[in-house]
């Protein structure tokens, strides 16, 4: 993923065999679940030629961006190993608000009543760039040194089908 301004309804893909720039609108990507996607997140696209360029018609799957080596301080807080975050349920949610500008904001899971504290690194990590209030996701949540708190989100899709997009 070069960039994706969800306020614009689009962005651009690099293809690994280099070429054009994809357009990926708005659209398409909420067909895929999500509103918005990180820069640098892999995505696996099908394609058409359209008379203005190569244009994105179906997302098939987006990776989250290498971390190059490097832990974020916020994932040393959580203390989980892939093991324990494959552990925990999948439970569907709505964002309540968030604000990237900030970097955190707070979603609701289904039928519970406290807030869980989403951070802009758990969205990275994730594959996404943004989300907006009212927003249908999935999380992986954890008790936090401060309540809840998500540390995976994806397309609501995945928590009510039972599967996962790690």
């Amino acid at each position: 993923m070069k960039w994706f301004d969800p306020g614009k309804g689009f962005g651009f893909v690099v293809a690994d065999s280099g070429g054009p720039d994809i357009l990926l609108h708005a659209n398409v990507l909420r067909n895929f679940g999500q509103s918005s996607v990180t820069d640098g997140a892999g995505v696996e696209l099908m394609v058409q030629k359209t008379a203005r360029g190569l244009q994105a018609t179906e997302v098939l799957r987006i990776d989250p961006p290498a971390l190059g080596g490097e832990t974020p301080a916020f994932e040393d807080a959580m203390r989980l190993d892939a093991d324990q975050l494959a552990q925990l349920e999948l439970e569907p949610a709505r964002v309540k608000w968030f604000d990237k500008s900030k970097g955190f904001g707070f979603a609701n899971v289904f039928g519970r009543h406290e807030d869980v504290f989403v951070h802009i690194e758990v969205l990275r990590r994730s594959g996404l760039a943004d989300l907006q209030p009212g927003e249908a996701i999935a999380i992986r949540v954890t008790e936090g040194q401060r309540g809840r708190l998500a540390v995976m989100v994806g397309p609501w899709e995945s928590a009510v089908s039972g599967s996962s997009q790690d």
